[in-house]
């Protein structure tokens, strides 16, 4: 607990999907209360970036099947709105002694420095910093391939694809795309760009068609290895019937200029090519102050979700990496399981913060997992719990389903209300604006 006279202070580091649910939970919680003068702890959200965007919709960003600036959630409004503050800044170090981190100074594009360096002081600090591109050391893919882990990065690539099939239809040049990695992100990807094609032929870019093609590589022997087995077979069927070429036991060994090297010695051109074939949590958590990490960088953390060597600082989301009991494998990076780490804090925080109560051991429940080829099929799987656990679907329901755990999300943050607004400008949307992303 702070000195007396000290407010407590709950400090946040990465406003991802956990980071920016914990700030606005109890940002809304705690917020009326300073408001009347009266002590409550105190929230601080540390971002190297402006704004947040759901993770799980990047592709579609990448893509410009889906506009950036509607989705947008501005750090700053958001903190004013539900009580909390915001600091621009990345993590660049930790000071558990004094109980401090340390952030970086924040420069302009042009290199003008903005924002110095900074220290702020926490009593309670919750790491949520995500994770980004795994090459496993592929020589090559850092100079030559693109990822797509944040917001920045989606842009970026959107503004790089629409650059590529201008200059594909101006040119008449192949434009060949690429992208390593059968997950969730690879196969929604490959979706959206063959719908991203199909939208722009309809709109004049006739012989696109002809010039585009998309490659989807997997070292492993099937698709979405993490799903059901006749998920991955449906999807890979449905790939390949809309245009997507799809290649398994494809094991990347090297990135070239010109495309990819397989493990077989083969070569796969490709002009603009995508990484999106495993994750591991930010290089700085590998040796942060001495907490406990994994190879993949990530935090070890107790059931608690504490870190191991910290009773002070907290781990949820890709950053982290836990094994529940009797489980083969730690829990997967994902945004279900980042929703409910994020959801064990927010109820348990306050008891902690106030009276000291320990806070209990996490308890994750597999809720099933989506999968959406853009406007053409999606599939899902009920998981393992309940009474239709296992179960698989496709189609409508499975599409619906996948678009309410972004409204779900939404309304998280925005509250009921305005959630079902932000809701309903999106459809409305969809239907005065170009399906694509054209400016």
């Amino acid at each position: 607990m702070p000195a007396s006279g000290k407010s407590y202070q709950l400090v946040i580091v990465g406003g991802g999907v956990a980071g920016i649910e914990i700030a606005t939970t109890l940002g809304r919680k705690w917020g009326p209360a300073r408001r009347r003068g009266k002590p409550a702890p105190e929230i601080t959200l540390v971002d190297a970036d402006f704004a947040h965007v759901w993770k799980p919709i990047l592709h579609t960003i990448a893509a410009g099947t889906r506009d950036v600036a509607q989705q947008n959630l501005a750090f700053v409004k958001q903190a004013r709105d539900a009580g909390f503050a915001y600091q621009a800044g990345a993590l660049a170090g930790l000071d558990r002694a004094a109980k401090a981190i340390v952030v970086a100074p924040l420069h302009a594009a042009d290199g003008r420095l903005v924002i110095p360096e900074r220290r702020i002081a926490y009593d309670a600090l919750v790491l949520a910093i995500g994770s980004e591109a795994n090459d496993f050391g592929t020589p090559g893919v850092k100079d030559h391939c693109r990822t797509i882990d944040s917001r920045r990065e989606a842009i970026a690539f959107n503004h790089e694809i629409r650059t590529r099939m201008l200059q594909s239809v101006a040119f008449e040049q192949p434009l060949s795309i690429a992208i390593v990695g059968g997950g969730a992100t690879g196969v929604e990807l490959a979706a959206e760009l063959i719908q991203l094609l199909d939208i722009s032929t309809g709109l004049g870019a006739h012989g696109l068609s002809g010039l585009m093609t998309v490659t989807l590589m997997e070292a492993g022997p099937r698709l979405l290895a993490g799903f059901p087995e006749d998920i991955s077979a449906a999807t890979e069927r449905r790939l390949t019937a809309i245009g997507i070429k799809v290649m398994t036991n494809a094991k990347v060994s090297a990135a070239t200029e010109a495309g990819f090297t397989l493990a077989d010695g083969s070569e796969v051109a490709a002009s603009l090519k995508v990484w999106a074939a495993g994750v591991k949590a930010p290089g700085l958590l590998a040796d942060l102050d001495g907490l406990e990490a994994v190879r993949s960088n990530q935090l070890a953390i107790l059931p608690n979700l504490q870190t191991t060597r910290d009773p002070a600082i907290f781990a949820v989301g890709d950053c982290a990496t836990l094994k529940p009991a009797g489980a083969a494998h730690p829990l997967p990076p994902t945004a279900q399981v980042a929703h409910q780490e994020a959801r064990h804090l927010v109820l348990h925080l306050p008891a902690l913060i106030d009276k000291g109560t320990p806070i209990p051991d996490f308890a994750y429940h597999d809720m099933g997992m989506l999968v959406s080829l853009a406007d053409y099929d999606a599939f899902g799987s009920l998981g393992r719990l309940g009474l239709f656990k296992g179960i698989t679907f496709r189609g409508r329901l499975a599409q619906f389903s996948h678009e309410m755990l972004y409204r779900s999300h939404q309304q998280k943050i925005f509250g009921f209300w305005r959630g079902g607004i932000v809701w309903f400008l999106d459809w409305l949307n969809a239907r005065v604006r170009a399906p694509i992303k054209l400016d």
